[in-house]
């Protein structure tokens, strides 16, 4: 058989019905159609979907892995995500949880550009954890906002990335934005020796998101902030593939809405499709993840996977300076932690409390 992607799935389903509801899965992803109905002995050898195994996780779930035409992806992110969950993420028995890729389909997405050292390099941090806040809220004019960046800046913080709502509303057009948070930045590393980069909030069509990366890298910007689901998974790796002398954060927003556990969706795929960072919940803040999902997320983004740079874990979510030494030794050394909201309730003691936060991540196991 040609190479193949083995995709592995979590179905609710009794003992009996199980291997019908596998093979049922096999077909719906392959070529959704009675198999009977099918003559050509390509379709039938190559690229109807198999079932690969069975295993009995328990209390009624069943882990269920099939085999798919690597083929059949047409290489392309939108297509592989509908090979992997297409049709199947509707039905709400079944979760998509892990996928095992032939080596040239990982290679013509290439995954991060950048990863991990690159992030690195941009701030001159060699081996501490990095360091990160948000621009917010939404509704201040562009002045306002780079106000905020520059003391954020001041403060000593690594990375300040838009708010994922900041768009390019009329209130605070993404140009004029970006020029005013960028030349803040700039003023602030200038005034204090830093090195803080600013990533601002892509939004829009593919057009739109192309002519945003130009304008930023026409301000000096060398790190963007993408929430792969709202764009779409093929717009995000061609801007990946488009501007390779930029860093990608990726931004989970609308990942909760579907059935594919967040190791995969966050870490791996996100990664797979140039994510050089992933920003989530870490657990005990705004959201629901486990202590065991942020693990598994951090090590798909990070860990050894087909030879792809790895990815740096974000977590997020409502987290405070308070958490860092908790953050820290859940972690370890390779993560940026993301304090954002608690930060900016400090009002005009801003720059003191971020440089309190920086401290803190800087001074843990020192």
């Amino acid at each position: 058989m040609s190479p193949s992607l083995i995709v592995t799935y979590h179905v609710q389903s009794d003992a009996a019905a199980i291997e019908a509801r596998a093979q049922a899965i096999a077909v719906e992803q392959s070529v959704e159609m009675p198999v009977e109905a099918i003559d050509d002995a390509f379709v039938l050898g190559e690229i109807v979907g198999q079932v690969d195994g069975i295993n009995d996780l328990g209390q009624g779930t069943f882990s269920v892995r099939i085999r798919l035409a690597a083929s059949s992806t047409g290489f392309e992110a939108g297509q592989l995500l509908n090979m992997l969950f297409g049709n199947t993420s509707i039905h709400p028995d079944v979760a998509l949880v892990d996928v095992q890729l032939p080596p040239d389909l990982a290679a013509t997405f290439g995954g991060p550009r950048h990863g991990i050292p690159g992030l690195r390099a941009r701030i001159g941090a060699a081996k501490r954890p990095l360091t990160c806040s948000a621009l917010k809220p939404q509704g201040l004019p562009p002045d306002g906002l780079a106000a905020i960046a520059g003391r954020l800046a001041l403060g000593g913080v690594d990375f300040i990335k838009d708010d994922h709502g900041l768009a390019d509303q009329a209130y605070a057009p993404f140009a004029a934005r970006v020029a005013a948070c960028a030349a803040a930045v700039a003023a602030a590393n200038l005034a204090s020796g830093g090195a803080t980069r600013y990533a601002p909030s892509l939004s829009g069509n593919l057009d739109q998101l192309r002519r945003q990366a130009k304008v930023a890298r026409d301000h000096g910007i060398d790190t963007l902030l993408a929430a792969p689901m709202i764009l779409g998974l093929p717009a995000f790796a061609a801007l990946v593939a488009d501007f390779p002398d930029m860093a990608f954060i990726a931004h989970p927003a609308m990942a909760g809405a579907t059935a594919i556990r967040p190791p995969l969706l966050l870490g791996r795929l996100f990664r797979l499709f140039g994510a050089d960072a992933t920003v989530f919940p870490h657990q005990g803040g705004r959201f629901g993840y486990s202590a065991t999902t942020c693990r598994d997320l951090a090590e798909a983004a990070r860990g050894e996977w087909m030879g792809l740079k790895d990815c740096l874990p974000v977590p997020a979510g409502g987290m405070t300076a308070e958490r860092v030494g908790e953050m820290l030794d859940f972690y370890g050394d390779e993560v940026m932690l993301l304090v954002g909201g608690s930060l900016l309730a400090a009002g005009p003691r801003l720059t003191e409390e971020t440089a309190a936060f920086v401290h803190r991540v800087h001074a843990h196991g020192t």
